[in-house]
């Protein structure tokens, strides 16, 4: 998971809507369902995201994959979130996908209406890339590092997540794999590094590639 910085409210009309927020469930998704500025406001997180997942950082162009705006605290547990724009994210899958048979359910689709804000690690905790490790098997797994009390939080992030999901643990795994023979090319070559350093961790026309914290552990000492 990938430390985003927020910038801004989201917009003007997004702004308007959070001066007078939902206080009731119902009131929340008959509001939202309403707001007509969706797709601006979704590519505006998309921007600011550099085209990466908030939960499983993968880039929805690269895999044919389209993508929606996600509410850290659902919307009915904190109606008054609704429209708060640090409460937004994007996330991987649209409505649309969900119906494909070769797409698990994950990230917000799979976290639905659960939530619990003492176990949860948010993408906008500028610690939350600590939490977790992405194996050359692609799985991810609670950083061995971390006291008992947060391997539990990065295990709850990633069971609520569905981050190991066979969908993302087989294109993790197979970048992973690619990513390696290239590093093992670099060094066997006495090439340098930085080259991949600039290609997989700097953006590329305002887009980062996909699985950026599982790069970035590989390429950075």
């Amino acid at each position: 998971m990938r430390f985003i910085t927020k910038h801004g409210s989201g917009g003007f009309q997004l702004d308007q809507s959070n001066q007078t927020p939902p206080t009731t469930g119902e009131q929340a998704t008959t509001r939202w369902g309403s707001f007509k500025y969706k797709a601006g406001l979704l590519k505006t997180l998309t921007d600011e995201q550099q085209g990466l997942c908030a939960y499983s950082e993968i880039n929805p162009d690269e895999f044919g994959l389209a993508s929606h705006i996600e509410h850290i605290e659902p919307k009915s547990l904190n109606p008054q979130r609704t429209f708060d724009y640090h409460n937004l994210v994007m996330n991987a899958l649209s409505s649309d996908d969900l119906k494909r048979s070769d797409v698990d359910l994950f990230a917000g689709h799979a976290k639905r209406e659960r939530f619990d804000t003492n176990l949860f690690i948010s993408p906008l905790n500028n610690s939350c890339q600590d939490y977790f490790v992405y194996l050359s098997d692609g799985l991810v797994v609670p950083n061995n590092k971390l006291n008992e009390a947060d391997r539990l939080k990065a295990e709850y992030t990633i069971d609520l997540l569905n981050l190991n999901c066979a969908y993302l643990k087989n294109k993790r795994k197979n970048w992973v794999d690619e990513l390696e023979e290239l590093i093992d090319e670099h060094l066997n070559n006495n090439w340098s590094l930085n080259d991949l350093m600039q290609i997989y961790l700097c953006p590329c026309n305002d887009k980062l590639y996909s699985f950026f914290s599982a790069n970035q552990q590989r390429l950075v000492a």
